[in-house]
């Protein structure tokens, strides 16, 4: 009888400590903040004599780079819909989502689908080391060419 009231005793003082550490980690883990980790809004693609003439896709970036002549322009790949990659299709002139079936024209205006708004264009730079920067918090109008001299 002795040994079990002894061995409650103890599964109380242990479950009375253990609650106490769960509680102070708990409070403990209030100060470290919460960060979220976002892609940088400014970036680097290449050498504009890495784009073929015609249109490039770049799933690191889920980019259309757009190359006429001297002429760059870039788009998202990013459905507006709710996330998937969009798929260029050349013949046709449009972008075709495969997830929920979002049709964009080839300035990226929707024609079809539940996506609620055309898809966004970029502003590029040329940095002094020769690369292209897209700058994706620089939205443009899906007319705007970026020419290289």
């Amino acid at each position: 009888m002795r040994e079990r009231r002894r061995f409650l005793k103890l599964l109380g003082k242990g479950s009375v400590v253990t609650a106490f550490l769960v509680q102070a980690a708990g409070a403990l883990r209030a100060f470290v903040p919460n960060v979220l980790y976002e892609p940088p809004r400014q970036f680097k693609i290449g050498r504009p004599e890495d784009f073929p003439e015609g249109t490039t896709f770049l799933p690191e970036h889920r980019l259309f780079v757009f190359r006429r002549g001297n002429d760059f322009s870039v788009v998202s790949a990013v459905c507006t819909h709710l996330g998937c990659t969009v798929q260029w299709r050349g013949g046709e002139e449009n972008f075709d989502c495969p997830c929920h079936g979002s049709i964009f024209n080839r300035d990226g205006d929707v024609i079809g689908g539940p996506a609620p708004r055309a898809l966004p264009w970029y502003s590029l730079d040329k940095l002094p080391d020769g690369q292209l920067l897209v700058k994706t918090d620089e939205p443009v109008p899906a007319t705007y060419k970026f020419q290289i001299a």
